[in-house]
């Protein structure tokens, strides 16, 4: 193996560690907002994961899943803004 055949191993454990780290942030949060924010950031890693890894393996499977989960997440944010909206106008 030559050194470029480590960069996406490398990225893969960078990756590994920030989904360690929001997961915790989720768990944690003491708000709800701030869970929504951690989930968003787990689903942006695992956009990151899907698109390492589908450059990694040439898969063009696993880089729809990334527009997939793009999208996903975009729609579960809008959807939670306005329910907070929702239950601030009350």
């Amino acid at each position: 193996m030559n050194n470029l055949q480590y960069i996406p191993l490398v990225l893969l454990a960078i990756v590994a560690v920030a989904f360690g780290l929001s997961f915790i942030r989720f768990m944690l949060g003491p708000s709800r907002a701030d869970r929504v924010i951690a989930l968003d950031t787990l689903t942006i890693v695992a956009i990151g994961a899907a698109l390492t890894a589908g450059v990694w393996t040439r898969s063009v499977f696993l880089l729809d899943i990334g527009l997939l989960l793009a999208l996903l997440a975009f729609v579960s944010t809008v959807a939670f803004a306005y329910y907070q909206e929702r239950r601030n106008d009350r």
